[in-house]
């Protein structure tokens, strides 16, 4: 008879057993020993139906196929260019990837992609040497514009993206921000500098207590207070700003022209 040891989202250690039975199947970070899944690192436990997975607590992002990543164009070479992907790999963007555009040989690539630049990239292959292919080719691929980007541990990305996008379309629509998240850790915000720091004092929450039930009643919460505390100094502003306006005009009485004091 099959039996699950542990809960979901539970913080497990390497070593320790999730499961028996042969009625659940290992998935990343864990590992089959005869009737037994056991750990092999140290995460929060991810129950899919049958399959169990452990998401890394720590960790640099590893490169997959089809991620959408966010990356920082840190050089130029003839074919194309190359760009910080927040991974001990870097990725290649090479010219018939880089835009529907036909680009000549010998052109100015900077017109395209500047230094400095952070772009919304597709990965599209991961040879066996750890070299990654990008494209910008597809929907919600771009040059990013004027914003803020922030680091986060790249193994909390699902948590913070959600399920089908639910928990970072809730700080979109509390916070009004622009927001791209990129499967590497890279995030863009881009919003007034008051809607930007609610989303990544939003966005640190979720990263410290991923590993925590009820998550997102606890995020939407948190997002509701603070936008109420907001809106509330907004109308206590404007209420004073009122009231100094209605106050009579106090003037000293003058004379008129010519009457003597």
């Amino acid at each position: 008879m099959s039996k699950l040891e542990i809960k979901d989202k539970q913080v497990v250690v390497p070593g320790e057993m999730l499961a028996e039975g042969m009625d659940y199947l290992p998935g990343f970070g864990t590992y089959r020993d005869k009737d037994k899944i056991i750990a092999n690192r140290l995460g929060i436990a991810d129950i899919q139906g049958r399959a169990l997975k452990i998401i890394p607590l720590s960790g640099r992002y590893i490169p997959k196929n089809n991620d959408v990543v966010i990356g920082k164009v840190f050089d130029i070479t003839f074919s194309g260019w190359r760009l910080d992907i927040n991974s001990a790999y870097s990725g290649m963007l090479i010219l018939k990837d880089a835009t529907t555009e036909y680009i000549a040989r010998g052109a100015d690539l900077t017109q395209y992609y500047s230094l400095g630049d952070y772009l919304v990239c597709k990965i599209t292959n991961v040879t066996s040497q750890k070299l990654v292919d990008l494209s910008m080719k597809g929907p919600g691929l771009k040059k990013l514009g004027k914003g803020r980007i922030i680091s986060v541990n790249p193994h909390k990305v699902p948590r913070i993206i959600g399920k089908q996008g639910s928990m970072v379309n809730m700080i979109k629509n509390l916070t009004k921000c622009w927001v791209i998240v990129g499967q590497n850790g890279l995030i863009w915000l881009q919003g007034k500098p008051s809607e930007e720091v609610i989303a990544i004092k939003a966005i640190r929450k979720i990263e410290s207590e991923s590993h925590l039930p009820g998550l997102t009643e606890r995020i939407k919460a948190f997002l509701e207070s603070i936008v109420s505390d907001k809106s509330k100094k907004q109308d206590t502003t404007k209420q004073d700003a009122t009231k100094q306006d209605t106050k009579p005009d106090k003037r000293p009485d003058t004379k008129p022209e010519g009457e003597s004091q």
